[in-house]
């Protein structure tokens, strides 16, 4: 065995899913720091003969390949948002619930544990599998590891159905919503502030933004049964030039989180109709995706695992997967109200909740 080889850490699938997780959390991630935990991760996978094992960079692709009419593609991201002394990972039981505590429990390494540990033990299943752990989820959306397979390798993303780990505390949430930013700019004239009659505050004129912003009600739409709520917030606002010069510019940054039932160019459309008389650059766009819960598998998915869909406010990556005409779904443990915190941490009884409802539905 090599030094680097000698240096991996090692991901012992034989053990349960909550001690999988706590495995790889304790392996540091952070986007654009995965090199260390994909190649644990397949280290682990090698003696795996029932899978075909692919790498792309820090991404990896096991899939089985029986050749069954149906295909299942199940996906989760391995990297995470910045430390903050929340590693190494602890157990710690709080009003009678026991917690894996630490960067990376909710969003999502305790879904990738699960989805490991599943796919390690299930060499034979009704439909074949397509497993995907990827790279760069956390930051821009041109270095994400999916979008990187969709784009170079679609056929390796395949399916009849996809379901993405992201945390939902192992309930099923159907699609998900859109995204977009835009600024809004409101041009002044400068002039020394002792002398502000002469010039024109570029501040003050976005006050009628902000008017609209904070009196908007946020709409409430049914889509294929499911009612997602849209939302549209200023999350960042510029301009100034010193503490003594009336500002001749100022942007105001908007977000515009949008119902599945409308694509991207629909969503400019409204923007452009709240805000008609001002100059409106858009900075970021993401489609959403409908819920995709009228598929069969995705019926039989649900009647499996229990409970009733609700819909994904946020956007994930289900959007791509539905993109390639894929219906997908989120499913996987931790509360997403605790992602990103510093007290991030996991309920265990999550862990094995949704290891159980996807291996009910999977070895079916």
């Amino acid at each position: 065995m090599s030094a680097a080889e000698s240096s991996v850490p090692t991901i012992d699938l034989t053990a349960s899913s909550i001690e999988i997780a706590r495995q790889l959390c304790d392996i540091e991630s952070v986007s654009g720091g995965e090199r260390t935990i994909t190649d644990a991760i397949a280290a682990a996978l090698a003696p795996l003969t029932h899978l075909e094992i692919i790498r792309d960079g820090d991404a990896i692709v096991a899939r089985t390949t029986y050749g069954h009419p149906r295909r299942v593609v199940i996906a989760g991201h391995t990297d995470t948002v910045p430390l903050n002394d929340n590693l190494p990972t602890r157990f710690e039981t709080e009003d009678g619930i026991d917690y894996l505590w630490g960067r990376g429990t909710v969003d999502m390494k305790a879904g990738v544990a699960v989805q490991l540990k599943l796919a390690s033990e299930l060499a034979e299943t009704a439909v074949d599998l397509t497993w995907i752990w990827y790279d760069n989820e956390e930051v821009a959306t041109d270095l994400n590891g999916l979008g990187r397979l969709a784009a170079n390798c679609p056929e390796l993303l395949a399916g009849d159905f996809a379901i993405l780990g992201e945390p939902t505390n192992s309930r099923v949430e159907g699609g998900c919503n859109g995204t977009m930013r835009v600024e809004l700019r409101t041009v002044g004239v400068r002039a020394h502030s002792a002398r502000a009659w002469v010039g024109v505050n570029a501040i003050h004129a976005a006050s009628p933004i902000l008017d609209i912003l904070a009196a908007y009600e946020p709409r409430s739409i049914e889509v294929d049964g499911l009612i997602y709520r849209e939302g549209l917030n200023a999350v960042a606002i510029s301009g100034g030039v010193a503490g003594n010069v009336i500002p001749d510019e100022c942007v105001v940054t908007v977000n515009y989180r949008f119902a599945p039932d409308k694509g991207s160019a629909d969503a400019e459309s409204y923007l452009r109709s709240v805000f008609p008389d001002l100059a409106l650059v858009v900075t970021d766009r993401a489609d959403g995706a409908r819920p995709g819960l009228d598929a069969p598998l995705a019926r039989q998915f649900l009647a499996a695992v229990g409970g009733e869909a609700k819909p994904k406010y946020g956007w994930t990556d289900v959007a791509r997967f539905a993109a390639l005409g894929i219906p997908a779904v989120n499913y996987g443990p931790g509360d997403p109200l605790l992602a990103h915190t510093d007290n991030e941490r996991v309920a265990v009884d999550q862990i094995t909740e949704c290891e159980r409802g996807l291996r009910a539905w999977l070895s079916v």
